[in-house]
């Protein structure tokens, strides 16, 4: 039975593609978050765009990530420090935790639980990220997505 819903005036169609490709993330400085974004954590400088005085727009890309970030000026009403958990999958929670560690961001030791292994740290306005080493079993990192321990 074919699906009748209707989405912007349009028919549904089951199986359409919706990719998330930006995320807008509120910040004070943005000169201090994109060194700090590029620098430290190893984003992608994809552009720096000054549209006019009052919009400032900068795209950065997590490396292997179809999903950029906007940071600047006029893209977002959020407080700056507001979001409390972008989360990133990472292939090796202690390497990435040792790379940041390294580049001078200060990240979470290792918090082990049975969805996977984690690492925290937040930008210089406080937005929290999460960066997650899959568990082996997950579907996400080639396992078969059923939990040997449930």
């Amino acid at each position: 039975m074919p699906d009748a819903r209707r989405v912007g005036g349009r028919p549904y169609r089951r199986g359409m593609d919706m990719k998330l490709e930006l995320v807008a993330v509120p910040v004070t400085d943005v000169d201090r978050a994109k060194e700090f974004y590029v620098e430290r954590v190893g984003f992608v400088l994809d552009h720096d765009h000054t549209v006019s005085d009052e919009i400032r727009f900068v795209q950065l890309t997590p490396p292997g990530s179809a999903c950029s970030i906007a940071i600047g000026k006029g893209l977002t009403e959020i407080v700056p420090g507001g979001l409390d958990n972008l989360q990133m999958v990472v292939a090796d929670a202690d390497a990435i935790r040792a790379e940041l560690v390294g580049r001078g961001v200060e990240a979470s030791e290792v918090d082990e639980q049975p969805w996977g292994r984690f690492v925290h740290f937040s930008d210089p306005d406080g937005n929290r990220w999460s960066l997650q080493e899959l568990p082996a079993w997950s579907a996400g990192a080639g396992g078969d997505g059923v939990d040997p321990g449930a």
